[in-house]
């Protein structure tokens, strides 16, 4: 019946639904939202919330797919449909395929520039590709981007005709066989490494924006003076006649403006009664910037801040302590991984993104560890809104698998080839860059464990020399050096420290990982691991009730941060307090959210 009325519709003439031509890959466990997801219809949020204009076009949806060796020209007809923004390997994308490190993954698609962009500057984005793409649009090369982890775009416009153009990507995604950053992905992924994740997976989008335009906002808060700078960039070199106004609003109100010429910052009075931000209260204020050249406005865009500071500071006993808006604060949340059952990297709608960070705020946490993976900007967002503070992980790279363990239990730097070494500055800086204005973020961690960890101390200094508003946690339970702000610590199962810093502040990284099997809501059903197992819900919450207790003693004796594996299950651990569905929480929630706000306010 289906064959039937698909034949009929397309005899007629008629728009086939998308559906018609796209179905999940693969049978795993899938999230309710991936179950309901609508291909025609998807992750239709503004992708960059920091930075938001009015008109823009979403190109998420079915695109044509080929995986060719690599060095072959375009292929002249592809293999079938994906489902972008979701990576080839994941079921949602409808393949579900491995992508090799001999082979390149290329796209196709054909789009139409609205009527009433006539007369502006089209900008081709992407949220984020794995690892290498390049992008022809009419057959005209546009650009190329290296890093799997940060948004890119290029200016289109030249390369633009009437009517229908073409899109074509062509990328190239080695997973931990070459020298790029890949976090927890795996050619053979196995206990704590996980599926591939290549090509396209965050949305693509189209933007029409004016000759001068606005092309990023730094924004930088100082609750001391304060004090809120806004430092622009425009779409091109030349600031001659440019002056950029900013105004900040209250509910609407206006409170605030400034304004400044030649590209200099905005240095912004707040109010006395400015409002700060905190888990407790995540104020944000609206931000509106405008650009003028020689008086006429040629860009606004919409855009947000939040006065708050990150800190540390040595108390009365004599502990340094990590401190929010010059208070001390006990930093407690989960290892988040970020990972999906059926969309991989990419969770399947935007209500599921909100779904971790609130689940994190409903069990009593004030912070969450964002594990070796960078999120879309909606994610950070997000979390700025609810009132997250996120410690953001530098995605781990250079072969781990190989080397991982033998440099660790050595206790020695990895010596890293030279492009390995630039690869790694330039996509670090790069996520720095990107992330640099969300409220949110108040940890930055260059490395984890050991994993590719080189140059400890130099990559610590530089970090902080780039960024001194965050704590830098220069590895986070690696290879010890005297350098960053803190000393962190990973302890399995309980949290049982084995050093301690008096000069700087001292943080179990990683602690717990109870495990526990729900069934019909595992990856596979007969091979799961966790550090220790239980088979209640009763079981692993009376473990995580002891192990906090324990926590709070060394809150009171000193440490001042901690953060518990993890938030969900991911493929076949089960460390999770939710299953990797999220249909199903395994502890008792009131219980945990207890302890745990006991332990958020333990130094207040």
């Amino acid at each position: 019946m289906k064959r039937l009325m698909l034949a009929c519709a397309l005899t007629l003439g008629l728009q086939v639904p998308s559906l018609a031509q796209w179905k999940p890959a693969g049978n795993r466990i899938k999230t309710e939202w991936g179950e309901k997801l609508n291909p025609d219809n998807v992750l239709p949020e503004y992708p960059r919330p920091m930075m938001e204009r009015k008109e823009w076009k979403n190109l998420n949806g079915l695109w044509d797919y080929a995986i060719r060796s690599c060095g072959e020209a375009e292929p002249k007809a592809y293999d079938g449909k994906i489902l972008v923004p979701f990576a080839i390997e994941s079921s949602l994308s409808g393949v579900g395929k491995h992508l090799e490190g001999s082979q390149e993954l290329w796209y196709t698609r054909q789009f139409e520039i609205p009527s009433g962009w006539k007369g502006k500057r089209v900008l081709l984005h992407f949220g984020a590709v794995d690892w290498r793409a390049d992008v022809w649009v009419n057959n005209i090369s546009v650009g190329r981007h290296e890093g799997g982890y940060t948004p890119f775009c290029f200016d289109v416009t030249d390369a633009l005709q009437k009517g229908s153009n073409k899109l074509s990507i062509r990328v190239w995604d080695p997973t931990n066989e070459g020298p790029q950053p890949v976090g927890k992905q795996a050619n053979q992924p196995k206990g704590i490494w996980y599926t591939a994740v290549s090509g396209i997976w965050q949305t693509v989008w189209l933007e029409p924006v004016n000759d001068t335009y606005i092309a990023s906002l730094k924004i930088t808060p100082d609750i001391d003076l304060r004090r809120l700078r806004i430092e622009p960039r425009t779409g091109e070199n030349e600031w001659k006649g440019c002056r950029i106004e900013a105004e900040v609003y209250d509910d609407g109100k206006l409170v605030a403006t400034g304004a400044a010429i030649r590209g200099e910052a905005i240095d912004i009075c707040m109010p006395e009664n400015m409002k700060l931000w905190s888990p407790d209260t995540p104020f944000l204020y609206t931000l509106k910037v405008r650009l003028k050249r020689n008086g006429v406005e040629t860009d606004v865009v919409n855009s947000y801040a939040a006065m708050r500071k990150f800190s540390h500071k040595r108390d009365a006993d004599g502990a340094v302590r990590m401190q929010l808006n010059n208070k001390n604060l006990f930093q407690f949340g989960p290892l988040d991984q970020g990972w999906w059952p059926d969309g991989l990297y990419t969770a399947p709608t935007d209500e599921a993104l909100i779904y971790d960070i609130q689940k994190t705020k409903d069990f009593g946490f004030n912070m969450i560890r964002k594990h070796v993976k960078v999120e879309p900007a909606r994610w950070y967002t997000h979390c700025d809104r609810m009132g997250i503070i996120v410690w953001q992980d530098m995605p781990n790279g250079d072969k781990m698998h190989e080397w991982n363990q033998r440099d660790y239990f050595t206790g020695a730097d990895l010596t890293r080839t030279p492009q390995s070494e630039a690869i790694y500055r330039k996509e670090w800086k790069e996520i720095m860059d990107y992330l640099y204005s969300s409220p949110c973020i108040g940890v930055w961690v260059p490395f984890n464990e050991g994993w590719g960890q080189f140059k400890t101390e130099e990559t610590a200094q530089w970090t902080k020399q780039y960024d001194s508003t965050r704590l830098v946690n220069a590895a986070s339970g690696g290879n010890h050096y005297p350098c960053g702000d803190m000393l962190d610590i990973h302890s399995y199962p309980g949290p049982e420290p084995f050093l301690y810093d008096a000069q700087r502040v001292n943080v179990i990284g990683e602690y717990g990982g109870i495990g526990y099997v729900v069934e019909d809501h595992v990856w596979e059903a007969d091979r799961n691991w966790g550090y220790i197992r239980f088979n209640t819900s009763e079981e692993v919450t009376d473990e995580y009730v002891k192990y906090a207790k324990e926590l709070k003693k060394l809150a009171l004796k000193g440490f001042t941060g901690a953060v518990y594996t993890q938030t969900s299950d991911v493929e076949i651990e089960v460390n999770g307090l939710m299953t990797y569905d999220r249909k199903v929480i395994k502890v008792n929630e009131q219980r945990i959210r207890e302890i745990n706000l006991d332990i958020c306010n333990s130094l207040k």
